[in-house]
């Protein structure tokens, strides 16, 4: 029997600080997660590595990459692969992602896949690939066409995509961040919102190139920062029915620059102010109340990929925006409203490798991790499970594994 777990971690930090404490508690978090799970595949994937100040970060990703390697945590793990795309002089491929791979010991005949020579390898020892990553054949890597992106200006939206076969079960693991919003005011204009239609154009893109004719098609995992939003018009509406809207205008462009919500009785309170970077409402436990399930049917951008995905449901609270003062490790930013931008997805075939339950025993666990401390403005998610090698013979030996997002 082998565990899996994935998971995903937005590295977004502002200062060298902040980096530290997200690295001190990801460990901790990490040793938390494996002790549980015990996982005999781990797979981490990264957005924003080094931090959004990169080019100062980015010197102690290596020393983050060794310690992690050799922490106790992972004593038992005597296979690694570590891809970091660090080259952040280069405007046209810099993603700023990183995927981490994990090998138990006791798993065997373990390959991945070569994209360049089309066929699979013999995972063995440790190895870190970094800086250019476009050369390297045990990947796929793409920063979306430049048409892609708002206004046509480069920014870190990309994918990397690698292939795994345990005992004769293939499946790939795609590591993806996909485009913010970037006006809250822009967003608020229409349902669903341009900036949602970036995001599925850009999403199918991937999904089109990890199903196209080139390779032979499995089962594949997507998780990253796909940076979903919730409908920001609906949301607005529902949380402010009974309220009253002024609009603030620029004075020399007479552009909108604010809305003020205010109740229509109890001496007209404001309720929510929203500009181009500000989130304010004045209520912040519908976002945290039951992990914020009540918000749950304004979360549609998945919607027009039903067919293709598949996501086990969401237990968890909205994984973006956090705090990054570390005192405030539950606290949500006035920047954005909360959504669940950080995900695990999966495709049909995928979830039909995934066993849901074993003598009642609950071995599929959908989570955050690090729900009270602060780790960024993002939460990690996970995703652990167990895997039928084989899927589809009559006869199938067990795998458990886990992914982090």
């Amino acid at each position: 029997m082998y565990e899996c777990c994935v998971f995903d971690l937005m590295c977004g930090g502002e200062t060298y600080f902040l980096w530290i404490q997200l690295f001190t508690y990801l460990f901790f978090c990490l040793s938390q997660v494996v002790h549980a799970h015990k996982p005999h595949f781990m797979a981490l994937h990264c957005q924003e590595f080094g931090g959004k100040n990169y080019e100062a970060s980015m010197s102690h990703v290596d020393k983050f990459v060794k310690e992690l390697l050799s922490s106790d945590a992972m004593k038992d793990y005597n296979r690694a692969r570590v891809y970091l795309d660090e080259n952040y002089k280069s405007q046209e491929h810099f993603t700023a992602l990183g995927s981490f791979y994990f090998l138990h010991e006791s798993l065997k005949n373990i390959y991945q896949f070569d994209f360049k020579a089309k066929k699979y390898k013999k995972v063995t020892g440790k190895e870190i690939y970094s800086d250019t990553l476009e050369s390297t054949p045990m990947l796929e890597k793409e920063k979306f066409p430049q048409d892609y992106f708002p206004e046509c200006k480069w920014s870190r939206k990309g994918f990397i995509r690698t292939r795994w076969c345990i005992t004769d079960c293939a499946f790939d693991l795609v590591n993806i961040h996909l485009f913010h919003d970037a006006s809250n005011l822009i967003a608020w204009e229409t349902s669903p919102s341009v900036y949602s239609g970036i995001r599925h154009k850009a999403l199918g893109y991937v999904l089109d190139r990890i199903i196209d004719q080139r390779f032979e098609k499995v089962s594949y995992f997507v998780f990253g920062d796909f940076n979903f939003r919730l409908d920001a018009k609906a949301v607005v509406e529902t949380l402010c029915a009974k309220a009253t809207m002024q609009t603030v205008r620029a004075a020399d462009t007479n552009e909108v620059v604010k809305l003020i919500f205010r109740e229509s009785d109890n001496d007209r309170k404001v309720m929510l102010q929203l500009e181009k970077k500000l989130f304010d409402y004045f209520n912040q436990d519908v976002f945290r109340d039951n992990n914020g399930t009540a918000l749950l049917e304004f979360d549609r951008e998945l919607t027009v990929f039903k067919d293709r995905l598949y996501e086990l449901d969401i237990s968890f609270p909205p994984s973006y925006p956090y705090s990054e003062d570390s005192s405030q490790g539950k606290q949500y930013m006035n920047t954005r409203c909360p959504a669940w931008c950080d995900r695990i997805l999966m495709s049909h075939s995928a979830k039909e490798l995934i066993l849901k339950s074993e003598n009642d025993e609950k071995i599929v666990v959908y989570d955050h991790i690090g729900p009270n401390v602060c780790m960024g403005d993002h939460k990690p998610v996970f995703l652990s499970f167990r895997i039928a090698a084989g899927a589809g013979k009559p006869i199938a030996n067990v795998h458990k594994c886990c992914v982090v997002q």
